[in-house]
């Protein structure tokens, strides 16, 4: 008979009965989505404390702080948030076209996207190596550049791959969901779990950016942000030859 301790600690048979996303309808794409949102809290953990006061994924933040900037606002660019709303829409416009040729077996479509988006990722390490902690309006501007790009390549390819609750770039609608759907609510279910999932995952990203970008540099953080990306990527093509459910995609709305 197993001892009172030993029912207490959790084992790999419970951790995954426990896991909130269907595990035959999503298959590996939400443990991969959550890496993907880890390192949307470290590219705007990056950007915001890094390079003036300016998100890369978050654009409901660039709009307001272009309004806060034309109004004259301390400390904030209107030209970065132009420059990172700009680029995160190219970025979307790249990201629905890879979508639209690959949206038939979702783990080549995010292997694809998230394929491309790593070059940008590199290219912002580089920038910033060379740079420094302290980078110039110009570096900092590239840097906003193609990290607000890769987060609009990022972000459609979520959106298409529709996993509940993983949009990996903004909370907004997540957090909206754990209150309006809850029993106060009026609700049927809030989905606690992966809703919080995905903010805790976020928070983390963040933490981790600013205590290297204070502690240590830019580069590591965004190196890091790579490196995840890389990974994903490489997942990706590893399960490119699944023909599992769900593989295939979503049926639509």
């Amino acid at each position: 008979m197993p001892s009172p301790r030993s029912q207490l600690v959790p084992t790999p048979a419970h951790l995954a009965a426990r896991w909130p996303w269907d595990r035959a309808e999503f298959g590996p794409l939400p443990v991969l989505l959550i890496g993907l949102t880890f390192l949307t809290g470290i590219v705007d953990g990056v950007s915001y404390v890094g390079l003036g006061h300016v998100f890369v994924a978050n654009m409901t933040g660039n709009v307001v702080f272009l309004g806060f900037a034309l109004g004259g606002a301390h400390g904030l660019s209107a030209v970065a948030s132009l420059i990172a709303l700009a680029a995160f829409v190219v970025g979307a416009v790249c990201g629905g076209r890879i979508g639209s040729r690959s949206f038939r077996h979702r783990a080549r479509h995010l292997r694809n996207a998230t394929a491309a988006a790593v070059p940008c990722l590199l290219a912002a390490v580089v920038v910033a190596a060379i740079a420094g902690r302290s980078p110039s309006t110009g570096a900092g501007d590239a840097i906003v550049a193609v990290l607000a790009f890769s987060m609009g390549i990022q972000n459609a390819t979520a959106r298409r791959l529709a996993v509940p609750d993983l949009t990996t770039t903004v909370l907004t609608l997540t957090l909206t969901g754990v209150g309006a759907d809850s029993a106060l609510g009026a609700g049927r279910g809030s989905h606690l779990a992966r809703r919080l999932s995905a903010v805790a995952t976020m928070l983390a990203g963040a933490l981790v950016a600013v205590v290297l970008v204070r502690h240590v540099d830019l580069a590591v953080p965004l190196a890091l942000a790579a490196a995840i990306a890389a990974t994903v990527a490489a997942a990706g093509h590893r399960f490119a030859a699944a023909d599992a459910a769900w593989t295939r995609p979503p049926a639509a709305g």
